[in-house]
């Protein structure tokens, strides 16, 4: 019965989440095409929105720890749900992701997201898009901010094991920038499909920066230490054991 409950009030939060954003959209849509500070002001609104009604909506806080940066640096973050970009998102004073192409198409998230300054990358040949994400950053860097990328590429449910990919590595070798690590336990709370969101404290938590400068082997390796160790403490925290621990 109280699965049942919690259940309905997700749904009726899921609802709510999507319709907030449709009223951001429409409310912002014109001043957003002639200011990127428009379009931060309205993305970061609608994160903290969120973030907000779901704490009372459906009892899941959200917690940010650790110092979000406001100086150019590389965010290297675990992903497990649209929870972590939004609490990200939502802690930064100008990020902007590394999204999939697929993305710019979606109404009103890919247009604002444009407009913020994220950049769109062709999933596929691994080689060509990370030249292309190298160059589309290195080309975009009038447009100042944090750069957020996730190392796995996708969204990882907690408990399963994923290699880091290359191009968090290419682009802080490429840029000259320090890296900000970002663990996270969202996932527990709130899965990458479904309806259902659970009650508790979701964190995401900023880690001690890695300096510019490192070897690439050695700096992919540093940062999937250091993310996977921290965030597999917040979901032990948030009372998640995974199978092989």
């Amino acid at each position: 019965m109280r699965y049942a409950i919690q259940w309905v009030r997700s749904l009726i939060f899921v609802i709510h989440m999507y319709f907030a954003m449709a009223i951001v959209g429409v409310v912002f849509f014109i001043p957003v095409i002639f200011s990127r500070r428009v379009a931060i002001f309205a993305c970061r609104f609608y994160c903290l929105w969120v973030q907000w009604s779901a704490g009372w909506m459906i009892g899941l806080k959200c917690e940010v720890r650790g110092t979000p940066p406001s100086d150019e640096v590389l965010i290297a973050a675990k992903h497990q749900s649209f929870l972590d970009v939004i609490m990200i998102y939502g802690a930064l004073p100008t990020g902007k992701f590394i999204m999939k192409k697929l993305l710019m198409y979606a109404p009103v998230l890919g247009q604002f997201g444009l407009r913020v300054g994220c950049i769109p990358v062709e999933r596929g040949k691994r080689g060509l898009a990370i030249k292309k994400m190298v160059a589309d950053v290195a080309a975009g860097r009038a447009l100042p901010g944090q750069l957020i990328i996730y190392p796995q590429g996708t969204r990882i449910s907690p408990g399963v094991k994923a290699k880091y990919k290359v191009g968090a590595g290419i682009l802080y070798t490429e840029l000259g920038q320090d890296c900000v690590p970002v663990a996270a336990n969202v996932g527990v709370f709130w899965p990458k499909r479904g309806i259902y969101r659970a009650q508790g404290t979701a964190v995401i938590e900023f880690l001690p920066r890695i300096p510019a400068g490192m070897e690439l082997t050695a700096f992919t390796a540093k940062l999937q230490d250091v993310i996977e160790t921290r965030s597999n403490e917040l979901m032990r925290e948030a009372g998640f054991t995974a199978i092989d621990e």
